[in-house]
């Protein structure tokens, strides 16, 4: 018998491949994007020290306030944006981007190219 094997544990495995690649340094941090069904989540980390440097999410009030839906893909445009703000503030300009196992289409492209366009490098 065949057994579906749940989704998130094959984007967990995507993860795990994709970071064995991937490392942030205090020069040039990474950008992680977590996705739940009600809000996106970004951190950029220094996985040297093994800190988060700098932190948005569509959960906090100040950025809910200003979305009508905190999943959709203007949702993750505007935290693309608040998170390259946040970023170039405390003297961050280049980043490694780890799209968390998820594909590079929809909510985490329009994340992508809104820190991109706000001044981020990668």
């Amino acid at each position: 018998m065949i057994k579906k094997r749940a989704r998130n544990v094959a984007r967990l495995k995507r993860h795990l491949r994709i970071r064995s690649s991937l490392s942030g340094t205090a020069q040039k941090p990474r950008l992680c994007v977590f996705r739940s069904n009600k809000y996106i989540y970004v951190q950029i980390i220094d996985d040297v020290a093994g800190n988060t440097l700098v932190a948005a999410s569509t959960k906090e009030k100040i950025i809910a306030g200003n979305l009508e839906s905190t999943s959709n893909v203007e949702a993750a445009k505007y935290l693309g944006t608040e998170i390259a703000k946040r970023a170039i503030a405390i003297g961050i300009e280049s980043i490694v981007f780890d799209r968390g196992g998820y594909a590079y289409h929809g909510k985490v492209k329009a994340l992508a190219e809104a820190a991109r366009s706000a001044g981020l490098k990668f």
